[in-house]
């Protein structure tokens, strides 16, 4: 389905990330693999990637860093030659009610999840827009169309991707480059497994599918999105949550 294609996946060392690269991998993509913290697991993507046939490459990246992005997406260029799929997933939580919100942790987080998509877009466009038929894919959340108590930076950041997504798809859409959002809902991730008990059950029980998704089924729909399946769908928002957001 995109064999030949080239992906960019930022936060791709796990979790959704993860997900997404080994998937587009599956499907004959070659995977640039862009993380944070941990290289030994961004090099076990990468291992994992390869052994099905495709080219993977790890890069370390600050994506709320403009020059450390900018020069990132240089060396991608230079490795591969071509990007014609962006999947900006790369994200961060410093959650607290408003009142007691430090500006530091309201800063960090509209930097790598807000801006680090914009970095990311702003470096990799010119590449993009040369692919017969680029793909851009922002992951959002639910916590960006619906608000969350103790995520004002969380919500905020992604409801702003949602707005930068529509921007995007009506700038690019001439180019034959689409740009859509994906808002996952619960998922079981890293970042959810720290949730105490209470809330994972008071999860279950409001979700209509009553059980949390899996990063697999976010990949899915990643999949979708970067092929030519999707080829007349741009601007869109796909929720996947089970019906949390309905």
């Amino acid at each position: 389905m995109l064999k030949g294609k080239t992906a960019v996946i930022t936060g791709a060392s796990r979790g959704i990330g993860k997900a997404v690269a080994l998937n587009m991998a599956r499907n004959g993509a070659n995977i640039a693999v862009i993380y944070a913290g941990s290289r030994d697991a961004a090099d076990e993507v990468c291992k994992n990637a390869g052994g099905l046939g495709v080219t993977a490459k790890a890069y370390q990246c600050d994506v709320a860093d403009y020059e450390v992005s900018k020069n990132v997406c240089e060396k991608i260029a230079a490795d591969f030659g071509a990007v014609d799929i962006l999947v900006n997933n790369a994200g961060i939580i410093r959650d607290n009610l408003l009142l007691r919100m430090s500006e530091a942790d309201f800063d960090a987080v509209i930097d790598v999840n807000l801006k680090g998509a914009f970095n990311f877009i702003k470096h990799l466009a010119r590449l993009i827009i040369k692919s017969p038929a680029g793909r851009i894919i922002n992951i959002s959340s639910v916590s960006g169309i619906m608000g969350n108590p103790g995520q004002a930076n969380y919500s905020a950041a992604k409801a702003g991707m949602i707005g930068l997504t529509k921007t995007v798809a009506k700038e690019f859409a001439g180019r034959n480059v689409t740009c859509n959002a994906i808002a996952p809902g619960f998922i079981e991730t890293d970042m959810t497994a720290s949730l105490p008990q209470a809330v994972k059950e008071y999860a279950d029980a409001v979700i209509p599918l009553k059980r949390m998704g899996t990063a697999e089924e976010v990949a899915n729909v990643a999949v979708f999105l970067a092929s030519g399946l999707s080829s007349y769908i741009t601007g869109e928002v796909i929720r996947v949550d089970g019906g949390l957001c309905m």
